[in-house]
């Protein structure tokens, strides 16, 4: 375990971790770097032991440095700090892109410095140390990049054992695998999404049709189509470095989804059923095949949905017994209601023991509730 960490950057995931890292490695000494506004805030939630004023005072005597700003700034972290790194350091990242900062760190580390490339898959709706959660990375997969030569079979024992052991205390499962091949799953599976996730709203809110049915598309819009593009809500400054450092393998992922579309398309023309209802099939089996305890680069929310009367005080009667159960409402919709006949809302919780637990509440308080 080391004694010192270096945290450079505090934000949503380096203040997680350092929360996490607090809580569950108390001897150890974390020291972060950032904005001064935000190191007051970290140092208030208790994300960080101390604060450094500048990246190289941070790093000094650290055995463990962790580079958790975006990825340009955690490129050019590496340049600044590594004159100053203390001999037999390690040096570790969670960027969401990994060949730009492995290739960057074996050109400017010293020989007598180790690094480890590391991105925990896991995220929030909402960015800054504000919202940094000591869970967040529970049951998440945390992968981990070593550089060339280096084999994964390697990393329990040795100069890699310390990030091992703090992957362990953030509560991720690490995850060894090349960063080539890290960059192009995660285009697969995340880059490409959040792109696709903005051209489905932007096809709903198309300009180049009537303005009416342009409204009219997004009220039709329902819960399906909210949490398909749900991650379309991320601000561009979160994908900026991300589009740029893995563009080749993003490229390499629209093209292979292109190609499927088209083959859909073909399909529908010729009227090939059979062809279409196999790929609903083919896509069924495959995300059924996703693990259901994972994280992912997103957090889910848990949804429930509750049948309503029209009534004053309703919503109120009802956000008063989740309150009274000590339960944390993280999202609330009404998707319907006709004048006096009442509705349904629809309740999203952290996870799916706090839905069950919201449920069985409500149940009790005589209200209609159940899961999808």
């Amino acid at each position: 375990m080391p004694d010192r960490i270096a945290l450079l950057g505090t934000g949503l995931i380096g203040g997680s971790l350092g929360l996490a890292w607090r809580r569950r490695r108390p001897d150890c000494t974390v020291v972060g770097h950032d904005r001064p506004e935000v190191l007051e805030r970290a140092e208030a939630r208790g994300a960080i032991d101390a604060k450094a004023a500048a990246p190289v005072s941070a790093v000094a005597d650290a055995d463990v440095v962790v580079l958790a700003p975006p990825l340009a700034a955690t490129v050019r972290l590496l340049d600044t700090i590594a004159e100053h790194l203390p001999e037999g350091c390690l040096v570790t990242d969670v960027a969401s892109v990994k060949q730009p900062v492995l290739d960057q760190a074996r050109d400017v580390l010293p020989d007598h410095v180790h690094f480890l490339g590391g991105h925990p898959m896991a995220g929030a709706e909402h960015s800054g140390i504000d919202h940094a959660d000591p869970l967040l990375f529970e049951n998440a997969v945390y992968a981990l990049c070593p550089p060339e030569g280096v084999a994964a079979d390697t990393l329990e024992d040795g100069p890699y054992a310390p990030v091992m052991d703090l992957v362990e205390a953030s509560g991720g499962r690490p995850l060894v695998l090349d960063a080539a091949r890290h960059d192009r799953l995660v285009a697969a599976v995340s880059h490409v999404p959040q792109l696709l996730a903005v051209a489905l709203v932007n096809l709903a809110a198309s300009t180049d049709v009537d303005e009416a049915d342009t409204d009219l598309a997004l009220e039709l819009a329902g819960g399906g189509f909210r949490d398909m593009t749900r991650i379309a809500d991320s601000p561009f400054d979160m994908w900026r470095d991300v589009l740029v450092g893995n563009e080749g393998a993003i490229h390499d992922a629209l093209s292979r989804f292109r190609r499927r579309l088209r083959e859909m398309r073909n399909r529908l023309i010729e009227e090939d059923l059979d062809a279409l209802e196999a790929f609903f099939d083919d896509a069924r089996s495959a995300r059924d095949a996703i693990p259901r305890d994972r994280k992912g680069f997103l957090h889910p929310l848990s949804d429930i949905y509750v049948r309503a009367a029209d009534e004053t005080g309703v919503l109120h009667d009802i956000t008063s017994c989740l309150l009274d159960a000590d339960i944390n409402i993280k999202d609330i919709e009404l998707q319907t209601i006709r004048e006096g006949t009442g509705g349904t809302f629809r309740l999203a919780f952290e996870d799916a023991a706090d839905a069950e637990a919201a449920v069985a509440a409500l149940s009790d308080a005589g209200y209609e509730a159940r899961r999808p």
